[in-house]
């Protein structure tokens, strides 16, 4: 990550908010604060792009905190009234960014509330009681408190998308479109993620006023701290080249990625049974187990958690050293993201991917879209065979590869339709 050659107090801050990032032992604005921070306080609308853990959220979050306390006297009192709004993929996400606030907005009288599905209704409402001056919320959750008329937004002042990409996509589309319609369209909009592609480019400009864009570092880009492997493997073989690889490099902390729901509790149970202390986390569970699991995890109490990309947006670990693609992402896109939650904030990071024969067309796809071949290695003892390891194992011809891709790409197809959890 580079840093940048201006100073916070260079920026537009108040005091107040230096003397806090200070606290915070924030020294050097990375390149997306230095950038974004002065035209959030000008007020215009923003379209930023940086990669995962370069500090987005206290590109928008400050400036948004000191516009709101220098406008706090100008505005007319109304007990359901949320000032800004932020709209965030995750469960796990909106915490993250909740957390953030409070820290950035301390010494302040800024009401700061949190809302998301798998949590008591009740106990949001309760805080949103009077209001909030910034409203972090997941787009389900937050249409259930508009029909409910817990808040109002037609005099929302700010709107921010964080991981715009997601938000934009078609699983959270609707539920944006049904957001909007409720909001003035006189608003400051910011949209901050690591990955636009065009047509989401294209959607934004068209719920933006003129927008100031940012591009930080190359579009679609992964850190340079990250090192990035690929080992090719029989798909059987996974879980146990998985276990090797923690016990021989004994890797105390490792965030593994899987592709379906039953794939994360599955390898669990495999890497309990080789010894490795696992937990999972993934859409079906509970938020409270969920947050059990990564607690544990930060907390060293298991060394693998093993997780859908329900994580890939939520997760911020400073330290966290290796991630491992178990299953190869369906969308190209999300490989940044998985990634990049390895070597943030300037340390160096460790991204492996376990590749079956059936998911080479997904390796091409990530390397069309980072506009580079990724390094692979055979590790011995686990070479994959010459023969396609999806194939029946007794009776039958097996399925060509051509079959098979077109089969994968189907599948490809109805999950970029489906979209996130949406609570």
């Amino acid at each position: 990550m580079s840093e940048s050659t201006k100073a916070f107090d260079q920026l537009g801050l108040t005091e107040q908010l230096l003397s806090t990032l200070s606290e915070l032992n924030f020294t050097t604005p990375t390149s997306v604060q230095e950038q974004a921070i002065p035209l959030v306080l000008e007020g215009k609308d923003v379209l930023a792009g940086a990669q995962t853990g370069t500090g987005k959220t206290a590109a928008f979050g400050l400036p948004i905190i000191q516009r709101l306390i220098e406008t706090k006297d100008n505005v007319i009192p109304n007990p359901k009234l949320v000032r800004t709004l932020i709209l965030v993929p995750t469960r796990e996400l909106a915490q993250q960014v909740f957390d953030n606030l409070v820290s950035y907005a301390k010494g302040t009288d800024l009401k700061i509330v949190v809302a998301y599905g798998g949590t008591s209704m009740k106990v949001q409402t309760d805080n949103l009681r009077a209001g909030a001056d910034i409203l972090v919320a997941t787009p389900g959750r937050l249409i259930d408190h508009v029909f409910t008329k817990n808040i109002m937004l037609s005099q929302t002042e700010t709107l921010v998308l964080d991981e715009a990409d997601r938000m934009l996509d078609m699983g959270f589309l609707p539920d944006i479109k049904r957001i909007l319609k409720r909001m003035n369209d006189v608003r400051q909009t910011l949209f901050f993620s690591a990955t636009f592609d065009n047509k989401i480019k294209t959607i934004a400009h068209r719920m933006m006023q003129s927008p100031s864009e940012i591009q930080v570092t190359p579009k679609n880009s992964t850190a340079e701290t990250v090192k990035q492997i690929v080992y090719p493997v029989d798909k059987k073989r996974k879980s146990e080249l998985l276990a090797y690889l923690i016990g021989s490099k004994n890797w105390q902390q490792v965030l593994v990625f899987t592709k379906t729901k039953q794939g994360t509790d599955d390898l669990v149970k495999e890497l309990k049974l080789d010894g490795i202390k696992a937990a999972s986390i993934h859409g079906d569970k509970s938020q409270g187990a969920r947050q059990k699991s990564l607690d544990d995890f930060k907390s060293g109490k298991v060394r693998a958690l093993i997780a859908t990309d329900v994580a890939a947006r939520g997760i911020d670990i400073q330290q966290l050293e290796q991630v491992v693609n178990y299953d190869m992402p369906y969308k190209a896109e999300d490989y940044i993201h998985r990634i990049g939650r390895t070597g943030r904030a300037g340390n160096s990071g460790l991204a492996v991917s376990l590749m079956g024969r059936d998911e080479e067309y997904l390796l091409e796809a990530i390397e069309t879209l980072l506009g580079n071949r990724l390094p692979q290695e055979w590790l011995k003892g686990f070479e994959p065979s010459l023969v396609d390891d999806s194939a029946p194992e007794r009776g039958g011809r097996g399925k060509s590869r051509s079959s098979e891709k077109r089969k994968m790409k189907a599948k490809l197809k109805i999950h970029q339709g489906r979209g996130q959890s949406r609570r």
